[in-house]
């Protein structure tokens, strides 16, 4: 009995860290957000590399209303070993109001992870997006290339908030 109690205390840690929604304690999400001038295609020119998006280049999101308010994703990428396009479908919905950049996503049915908009362009044409913990981080842009200066502006946000960025793998785009 004692294996079992044990075992559910870590399936429950564990689906908590998995699902959390709210950014990292130390990070500051952008308030005065508009979802209608974030909405469209977004290029990732870096990342923080996992599993799901491992090997990936040439990689987008594009965001775009959903009939019940929240937030339609797509994600696709360019995977060159299988010489093939994958694509993910996800829903985003926020976990605030909506002129604060925290929103929860899901592309695994009821589990849902943060995505938090920390630094973004007063222009919208670049942002920095963090998940629930320091392992999740993408630099975005509107193209598919971002400027020496606005990338280093970026890393250094990234730098002081904790993220590790000589981790990050920069993405190549067209």
């Amino acid at each position: 009995m004692r294996i079992w109690s044990k075992l559910g205390v870590i399936v429950t840690a564990l689906m908590s860290v998995a699902c959390s929604v709210t950014p990292p304690k130390d990070v500051n999400v952008v308030n005065n957000f508009e979802l209608s001038r974030y909405l469209g295609t977004w290029y990732e020119v870096a990342r923080l590399d996992h599993s799901f998006e491992s090997g990936l280049e040439r990689v987008t999101a594009n965001y775009s209303l959903r009939d019940d308010g929240g937030v339609k994703v797509i994600n696709r990428g360019f995977n060159p070993q299988k010489n093939k396009w994958q694509e993910s479908e996800g829903k985003g919905y926020f976990t605030g109001s909506a002129d604060r950049a925290a929103l929860k996503v899901s592309f695994f049915g009821p589990f849902y992870g943060g995505y938090n908009v920390i630094e973004l362009d007063k222009d919208y044409r670049y942002a920095l997006v963090c998940g629930p913990d320091k392992s999740y981080l993408w630099i975005l842009s509107r193209t598919p290339t971002l400027d020496e200066g606005v990338k280093q502006k970026l890393l250094q946000t990234a730098q002081r908030y904790g993220f590790d960025t000589s981790k990050l793998v920069w993405v190549k785009q067209p």
